[in-house]
């Protein structure tokens, strides 16, 4: 207990001495900030919500770039950015990685950037290779115009800047297509050595709770405030590790639920942990002074709350802690969808099954990448009407005529996108002509080997499970029904022989005739 009211009574002395201290070093700290951004002064929105204090910047880098050398997870794209010597090299490597780990987690990542790396060590390599087979090796990592991004942006590099990657923040904005605001700085900071802050989302909750910001985190005000803070507390000795240790301790600490506030290095900066433990007090004095008239510690607040466009609009939730920041407007609920689709199949010439794929338009969702042919579902049509329009696609596609009828219900495939709530309602359609030919140029018959390597997505990969799934048991089902059937058979043979046999007892045995058995009796007593 005595221990909480010392903690409790450092953060409001720390606070204290902040505010003291704001005024004299404020004009000092914001020079010394000037000269190490090369963007311009950064400027502070309160006292409350930023670090006034020169010290207490510098602390917090010490602390956190400590803990950083101490703890951080050995990843590959890290090792590169440390020990490639040749610029182009170091740059394209952190490009690809930056673009990987967007929106997809670091254990998903590292075994699709070695494979990247491997095959396209340089911009050059990757500038060489096909949509086609970037689509191939993107498969299954999901938002695939990122690789598309990349490839084109390669191709930019080799043709325009003649493999030189590009050198400042504002030129790899420029010039490298799918590179935003972050990913630029982080490729700047990380790759080059450029001193700028980069806010992405771990870095976003990170900084909402050590100033605690709770207004709207994707509000332009707010947007700006943190890009602020991130350049103002960015290391220029370090500003690469700098930028991946803010990363990293919203990845591993500061985390959007079940945070580990005792793990974290720079807990004595948070203004959200400081509201923890002030609200721990106040429930301790509570229930010690009961009905005594004594004062309670107040909750240190933003002094413009109410009017200030970085502070919360709804009222602090004790259950949550510093999960109150930072506040995110919610959600829209994905868009539902049902897509029928049909899995046809093949003998090719070998025997060897086959199955139809087409391929999506290069724009949009899942550009380029090859998928069993479908159609939507309309709302205001049957489903069955549209199956019978599936048919008359598929008739066009194989240029053989088909009836509704050959079309078999498999299942259903449930593949959930960031926007869309997709359902795949899956029928089979098996085709005996193995000469049959497609009418249009974006079609191919893969085997079911060539379709694992294939650019399909991961829908089409559940899709193809299902199938193998309801054959499997279908499968098992035929050979248990033969099993059956040749015991049976067997059985009744059985029955039929011991039926035919003349003098056969009831029990199966031979019955002997009254001679014999006489002649035996005297043969077994002499």
């Amino acid at each position: 207990m005595s221990g909480l009211r010392s903690a409790v009574k450092r953060v409001k002395t720390g606070g204290l001495e902040t505010a003291e201290t704001a005024k004299p070093t404020r004009k000092k700290f914001k020079t010394s900030v000037k000269s190490e951004q090369s963007n311009g002064p950064v400027r502070s929105c309160t006292t409350y919500h930023s670090f006034p204090a020169a010290a207490d910047v510098a602390r917090l880098r010490c602390g956190l770039l400590s803990w950083y050398h101490r703890e951080k997870r050995d990843l590959p794209w890290r090792t590169l950015a440390l020990t490639e010597e040749d610029v182009d090299t170091r740059t394209y490597a952190v490009w690809v990685s930056e673009i990987m780990l967007q929106q997809t987690q670091v254990a998903t990542v590292i075994d699709y950037y070695n494979r990247w790396m491997k095959r396209w060590p340089t911009v050059s390599d990757l500038a060489a290779a096909t949509l086609e087979e970037v689509n191939q090796m993107w498969a299954g990592l999901g938002y695939y115009s990122r690789g598309k991004r990349l490839h084109e942006g390669a191709q930019n590099v080799v043709s325009e800047l003649h493999g030189q990657m590009p050198r400042t923040v504002d030129s790899l904005l420029k010039q490298l297509p799918g590179v935003g605001r972050y990913t630029a700085a982080a490729i700047g900071s990380i790759a080059l050595g450029h001193v700028t802050g980069a806010v992405d989302g771990n870095v976003i909750r990170v900084l909402c709770r050590l100033r605690g910001i709770g207004a709207d985190s994707t509000s332009p005000a707010v947007t700006e405030a943190l890009w602020e803070l991130a350049n103002l507390l960015v290391d220029p000795e370090s500003p690469g590790d700098f930028n991946q240790a803010m990363m990293e301790l919203g990845a591993r600490v500061c985390t959007p639920k079940g945070p580990l506030c005792s793990q974290c290095p720079i807990q004595s900066h948070c203004r959200s942990y400081q509201k923890v433990l002030i609200y721990q007090e106040k429930k301790v004095e509570k229930f010690q002074v009961k009905s005594d008239n004594k004062s309670l510690p107040d909750i240190e607040d933003c002094v413009n709350q109410g009017t200030c466009a970085l502070c919360p609009s709804e009222p602090w939730d004790p259950d949550l802690g510093v999960q109150n920041f930072p506040r995110k407007p919610g959600k829209k609920p994905p868009r539902v969808e049902r897509t029928l689709t049909c899995v046809a199949s093949r003998r090719s010439g070998d025997g060897e099954p086959e199955c139809l794929l087409t391929q999506r338009p290069n724009k949009g969702l899942l550009a380029g990448l090859w998928e069993f042919p479908n159609r939507l579902l309309e709302e205001q049509r049957s489903e069955e009407e549209q199956k019978e329009a599936l048919c008359e696609e598929m008739s066009r596609i194989v240029a053989t005529p088909l009836t509704k009828d050959l079309l078999q219900y498999v299942g259903e495939v449930v593949h959930i996108f960031s926007h869309i709530h997709q359902t795949y309602v899956v029928y089979s359609l098996c085709l005996k002509d193995g000469d049959i030919q497609t009418e249009r140029g974006n079609t191919q018959w893969l085997s079911r080997s060539a379709l694992q390597g294939a650019a399909v997505s991961t829908g089409v990969k559940k899709i193809m499970n299902l199938c193998d799934s309801v054959h499997c048991k279908q499968d098992s089902s035929l050979k248990a029904g033969k099993k059956r059937q040749l015991a049976e058979r067997k059985t009744d043979k059985a029955q039929k022989s011991r039926r035919a046999k003349p003098g056969a007892a009831a029990d199966g045995r031979r019955q002997l005739s009254l001679s014999s058995y006489f002649k035996s009796v005297k043969e077994e007593s002499v």
